[in-house]
C-alpha cells in the first residue's frame, strides 16, 4: 500500500503498522518506544507527562457531547492513563471557510466547560483557516501536560501472567451514539456517548491498589484493539469471559442491527486496568463506588502465551479469538 487511507485511522492492525512503520522508524526514542498513551519526563522535582491527540469526529455534535468536549476528555483520558494528574491543555483548530461562527461558538464554549469541570486550564492556542471544501468545519488538536506522583508506574509493560483484566463499564457507547446521530438512525431510547474525563476515577483507582500495572482507554478500536495491543507489548496472552463483558441492551440491539461488534466499538469514557489477581476484588469494589465506574467489571486474565493472543470463551461455550480490525469497523469516531 504506496497510500494513507481510512483504515490508517481506525486503531487496528494499519494503524499499528503505520506507527511501527514510519513514525516510529523516524522518531523513535526510549520514551516514544514505550508505546504508553503519553509520554513521561522527568524535571527537577517533578515526574510530568505530556499527550497529544487530534480530534476529525463527524459528526460534530452528537449525543452527549461535541468536538469541544471530547477534545478536552480525549486528552485528560491519555494523561490519566499515565497515573497523571492533568494540569493544562493546549488547543489548536483548523477551520473551513464557511464554518458558522455560531458553530464555533458553541464548540469552543463546550471546551471551555468541560475544562472547567475537569479542572484544567487552556494555556495557550493555535487558529487555521483553509479553503472551503478542505477541513469539513472543524479539526481540533490538544495536547495536555499533567504531573504523576512517585512510585506510579503504569505501563503494559509492567504486565505479567496471573493479572486480572478490569473495565469500568459498558463497552461501545460512544461508537453508536456517533454513528445513530451521522446515520439518522433512531432507537427506542437514544444512546448517549459516553465521554467524561477519568482522571476522578483513577486517582481513586491509584490510593486503593497502588500495584495497578496498566490502564488505558478504549477508544478507537475499542476494547479489541486494545487489549492486544497490551497483549503484544507485554507479551502475554488474555482469556476473557464474555458472559462478563458489560455492554448496554440499547447498544448491544443496535451493533446487532448494524451488523457491528461492541468489542470493536469506541469508547471515550472508558478505561481498561490490569492489576494483580490478589488486588482484583479491592480494585473492583473501588470503581463501582464511582459514578464513572458503576457497571465496572473482572473481565478476564492475563496469560503465559508466546503467541500473545487474545482468547475469549463465548456465551455458548466455545472459544474464540478477539483479534484487532485490519482496517477500520467506523471512519470518524474521535
Amino acid at each position: 500500500m504506496s497510500t494513507v487511507d481510512m483504515t490508517h485511522g481506525g486503531g487496528g492492525r494499519a494503524m499499528a503498522d503505520l506507527i511501527r512503520d514510519v513514525f516510529h522508524k523516524h522518531l523513535g526514542n526510549p520514551i516514544l518506544d514505550r508505546g504508553d498513551d503519553g509520554g513521561r519526563v522527568t524535571v527537577p522535582g517533578q515526574r510530568l507527562v505530556m499527550s497529544t491527540d487530534g480530534h476529525v469526529i463527524a459528526p460534530l455534535f452528537f449525543p452527549g457531547g461535541d468536538i469541544g468536549s471530547l477534545s478536552v476528555h480525549g486528552t485528560i483520558n491519555d494523561l490519566a492513563m499515565m497515573g497523571a494528574k492533568p494540569l493544562y491543555l493546549t488547543a489548536a483548530f483548523i477551520l473551513e471557510e464557511g464554518f458558522p461562527l455560531a458553530d464555533l461558538e458553541r464548540v469552543v464554549w463546550s471546551m471551555a466547560n468541560a475544562a472547567r469541570d475537569a479542572d484544567v486550564q487552556v494555556i495557550s492556542g493555535d487558529t487555521k483557516v483553509v479553503e472551503r471544501g478542505k477541513g469539513d468545519g472543524v479539526f481540533i488538536t490538544t495536547t495536555g501536560i499533567g504531573v504523576v506522583a512517585d512510585g506510579v508506574d503504569l505501563s503494559a509493560h509492567n504486565v505479567r501472567p496471573g493479572h486480572s483484566v478490569l473495565v469500568s463499564g459498558t463497552m461501545g457507547d460512544h461508537g453508536v451514539a456517533v454513528l445513530s446521530k451521522r446515520e439518522n438512525l433512531s432507537f427506542e431510547t437514544e444512546i448517549v456517548s459516553d465521554s467524561a474525563p477519568l482522571h476522578g476515577l483513577v486517582s481513586d483507582m491509584l490510593a486503593a491498589v497502588p500495584d495497578i500495572t496498566t490502564l488505558r482507554d478504549p477508544t478507537r478500536g475499542g476494547l479489541a484493539a486494545t487489549l492486544n495491543e497490551i497483549a503484544t507489548t507485554a507479551g502475554v496472552g488474555i482469556t476473557l469471559d464474555e458472559a462478563q463483558i458489560p455492554v448496554a441492551p440499547d447498544v448491544a440491539a443496535a451493533c446487532e442491527l448494524l451488523g457491528l461488534d461492541p468489542l470493536n466499538t469506541a469508547n471515550e469514557g472508558k478505561l481498561i486496568a490490569i492489576c494483580p489477581r490478589e488486588d482484583a476484588q479491592t480494585l473492583l469494589d473501588t470503581m463501582l463506588e464511582h459514578p464513572l465506574g458503576r457497571n465496572a467489571a473482572i473481565i478476564g486474565e492475563t496469560i503465559a502465551d508466546p503467541a500473545h493472543l487474545v482468547q475469549m470463551k463465548t456465551a455458548f461455550g466455545g472459544t474464540r479469538i478477539v483479534d484487532w480490525l485490519a482496517g477500520e469497523q467506523l471512519p470518524r469516531i474521535c
